[in-house]
């Protein structure tokens, strides 16, 4: 980052395990017969966020939830613009049909991930209902998805970047807001 660049802490860690609970709460509230469930995380921060779901709700209701990792990288629409990438593992080990499954992702922006994300799942089955879990949404869609789940709502620029951490890949919990300065 060059001397003009901005940032700013959104979020502590202590915040970060607040929406965590929060985001737990909501899950467990809105959806019926947790057997059911499925939290499917999308690389990279959704998977631990997912897994971190999952440990505060089985905290709450006493019942662990089956938890999977996604990539999308073979079906977003914009790989000539984001470059090459090696593709993580996805990891389903277990039918979809019939459950109720929520995508976590850790930042919702233009939504274009998760338009990939609701393409590749359906490879696993046919779930009941698929609905959306993100740590942060920052708004600027360009395609009609909305979180079902928000820890936090963030208004931003569009050229500005929200920048999750999250202790299992980053070594410390957080949000920043990185922009050019003025």
């Amino acid at each position: 980052m060059n001397n003009l660049t901005k940032v700013v802490e959104i979020s502590s860690p202590e915040e970060i395990k607040y929406f965590i609970t929060h985001l737990s709460s909501q899950i467990i509230e809105q959806t019926r017969g947790l057997s059911q469930l499925v939290l499917i995380g999308i690389y990279t921060r959704g998977v631990p966020l997912a897994e971190l779901l999952a440990g505060q709700i089985e905290i709450l209701e006493g019942k662990s939830v089956l938890v999977g990792a996604l990539d999308i990288t073979f079906y977003r629409d914009d790989l000539n613009l984001i470059g090459l990438r090696t593709p993580a593992k996805t990891d389903i080990p277990f039918d979809l049909t019939g459950k109720t499954v929520i995508l976590v992702d850790d930042v919702i922006f233009k939504g274009r991930t998760i338009r990939a994300a609701l393409n590749a799942v359906t490879e696993y089955g046919r779930p009941k209902v698929i609905r959306l879990a993100v740590l942060v949404d920052r708004g600027h869609r360009e395609v009609p998805i909305h979180p079902d789940f928000i820890g936090k709502k963030l208004t931003t620029a569009k050229e500005e970047i929200v920048r999750v951490y999250l202790q299992d890949i980053d070594g410390k919990d957080g949000v920043e807001l990185i922009g050019v300065g003025k």
